[in-house]
């Protein structure tokens, strides 16, 4: 671990963090000490999963140096230690086509499985299942679209060649008992055809759910949602999907995602894709930002009194670059676009190592 100048040395729970940050009243931290919350704010579910993409969606983008190794298996292992219970870790796809996650069986055979901690790998194709599984991966997603245009540039090939190919996964995972999540990218707007309809949406969403995915997330890849776009998406496609196998995937290209994802769990939805300090994009969306911050959506959820993780006092994590003003309190550097992790554990109550 030559490469990471500083390991993280700071445990501190939620409430600690904020007691040492002066920008935050005593109002609101007093506002949101969980034995002091007395009640939920009608209309949210109690409970929201968090699927941690960082490793995966995140690092993915960075284009001016790909990530070492040691420093993905690092930021894993570190992810693991702040109580969320699901966290991407690579992509099985072509290193042609995304080099930097050529690395992805060495990364998914090097981090440390805790358990009660699921960690799941998208696989493309047949090939790149068979791939996961040889390095140990238990969970996978496969990553359709909603759009045509966006469905040849992601993964070269059109909508319908894609949902044989899925098939094809989810098929051979179903036998190995292997758990299958399906992306719909698009969902909210293309970069290369604009609106999508609702229509198109909901019939792919559809089709992976039909063929065996477990979990559907649907993702406003550009960032170019809004509330009332999301709420028709939603609505139409839980005509056809119960809201408990959906989730969503908010980019923050407009500043919308979390006015998205609030609408969302009105709407009974309470499985949340994000990623420290926003990192990601997208490879073949030009000009779309990051995820939704997980810190950013942690703190929100705490404001409305949701719980995120059961076993767990939830705790707050980012990663800033260095001209955010921020001090750090724990380091795990990479020399990339000047980004600096800083992850800060959540205290453990209740679940055994």
């Amino acid at each position: 671990m030559g490469n990471v100048p500083c390991a993280v040395k700071h445990c501190l729970s939620y409430q600690q963090l904020l007691r040492e940050h002066l920008w935050i009243g005593d109002s609101v931290a007093g506002a949101l000490e969980p034995a002091q919350e007395s009640a939920q704010l009608s209309g949210f579910p109690e409970y929201v999963k968090i699927v941690e993409v960082g490793p995966r969606d995140g690092l993915q983008n960075e284009k001016v140096v790909i990530v070492p190794t040691d420093i993905k298996i690092e930021f894993i292992n570190q992810l693991s230690q702040t109580g969320l219970s699901v966290i991407e870790v690579t992509s099985f796809v072509s290193s042609r086509w995304i080099p930097q996650m050529a690395d992805h069986t060495e990364v998914m055979k090097g981090i440390h499985q805790y358990p009660g901690i699921r960690y799941p790998v998208l696989t493309p194709n047949l090939q790149g299942f068979h791939r996961a599984i040889a390095a140990g991966a238990t969970e996978v997603s496969v990553f359709g679209a909603a759009s045509e245009s966006f469905s040849k540039k992601n993964i070269n090939c059109s909508i319908e060649e894609s949902m044989k190919k899925f098939e094809e996964v989810v098929k051979s995972a179903r036998h190995m008992n292997i758990p299958a999540r399906g992306y719909v990218s698009c969902a909210l707007g293309c970069p290369y055809e604009g609106n999508i309809t609702l229509q198109k949406v909901t019939e792919v969403s559809k089709r992976l759910y039909g063929m065996g995915c477990y979990e559907i997330s649907l993702g406003d890849t550009i960032g170019v949602g809004t509330p009332g776009s999301m709420k028709k998406m939603l609505e139409s496609v839980m005509k056809e999907i119960p809201p408990r196998a959906l989730a969503v995937h908010c980019h923050d290209t407009y500043g919308q995602a979390l006015a998205n994802i609030l609408t969302a769990l009105q709407m009974g939805i309470n499985v949340v894709d994000s990623a420290v300090s926003g990192l990601g994009g997208c490879p073949y969306a030009k000009g779309a930002s990051g995820n939704i911050a997980t810190e950013d959506l942690i703190y929100m959820l705490n404001g409305l009194g949701v719980n995120t993780e059961e076993n767990w006092e939830l705790g707050f994590l980012t990663v800033t670059s260095r001209a955010s003003g921020r001090e750090p309190r724990a380091i795990l550097k990479w020399p990339v676009e000047e980004q600096t992790l800083i992850i800060l554990s959540m205290r453990n109550t209740g679940r055994q190592e």
